[in-house]
C-alpha cells in the first residue's frame, strides 16, 4: 500500500537531500523513510518532519522505496510534493 502511494504520486522527491529541501520549502505533503537506512541519515529528516508536522510513512526497504520512485538503486527516503 505504502510503495503504491509514491509510486502514483505525480510529483516527488527521491533521496534525503532532495526530500529535506523539500520538507524545508513547504512543498513536501507525505515523507516516505525506510526502516533500513542508517539512523544518522534519516534522524535529521524525521525531526524536520516532526517539527514542520508533516506526516512519515515508514517502509520496510530502500530498495523497494527506490524502485517504487523509479529509480535503479536504493533510497533513504522519498516525499510526494504540492501538485
Amino acid at each position: 500500500m505504502s510503495y503504491e502511494r509514491i509510486r502514483a504520486a505525480k510529483k516527488r522527491a527521491v533521496g534525503t537531500r532532495e526530500t529535506t529541501k523539500a520538507v524545508q520549502k513547504g512543498l513536501a505533503r507525505v515523507v516516505f523513510v525506510a526502516r533500513d537506512a542508517e539512523a544518522h541519515v534519516t534522524e535529521p529528516l524525521l525531526s524536520l518532519c516532526r517539527e514542520k508536522g508533516i506526516e512519515v510513512i515508514m517502509v520496510d526497504s530502500m530498495r523497494e522505496l527506490g524502485r517504487a520512485c523509479g529509480i535503479e538503486v536504493s533510497s533513504a527516503s522519498a516525499a510526494i510534493l504540492e501538485e
